[in-house]
């Protein structure tokens, strides 16, 4: 499993972090904080942690907006919209910002710069934030996670 701040989302030791977990051949992505808006900061940290280990520099700054029904599937959109970022520009994410509005509506900001083949060495290319293994939930220690497949 690899991790982006430490292990296990224990919060008197460690914030904020993420990680991924495996899924036969697709790959998990779980990030935590004290909010639900640093666990999706997390976990999008993660996302580009799939593509690539190199630094991502802030060169570009993109806005998105989301919604959904619940904070599950604003996860899910949340992440789609990154991929779908990625895809139409060609670019990879190493900063994010999320605000949630009354848990159906979020306005984030990516700050990322075009994929350089050479230097990222963008390993595999995310398709979809699935389903399964979906789940954004505040935890006994008073932070949040959120964690979901990825398709890819």
């Amino acid at each position: 499993m690899r991790e982006g701040s430490g292990p296990a989302p224990r919060l008197d030791k460690c914030a904020s972090g993420w990680e991924h977990f495996p899924h036969g051949a697709d790959i998990g992505v779980r990030g935590w904080g004290r909010t639900p808006e640093c666990a999706f900061e997390q976990a999008a940290l993660a996302l580009t942690g799939i593509v690539t280990d190199a630094e991502v520099r802030p060169l570009c700054k993109i806005e998105t907006t989301c919604e959904a029904p619940d904070l599950q599937l604003l996860f899910v959109e949340w992440l789609d919209a990154i991929i779908y970022e990625m895809a139409v520009r060609r670019m990879l994410f190493g900063r994010f910002a999320v605000e949630i509005d009354g848990m159906r509506r979020l306005r984030g900001t990516l700050w990322g710069e075009p994929v350089n083949v050479a230097r990222h060495e963008p390993a595999v290319e995310p398709k979809g934030a699935t389903c399964t293994a979906l789940r954004v939930a505040r935890e006994a220690d008073g932070g949040w996670s959120a964690a979901c497949v990825i398709d890819v």
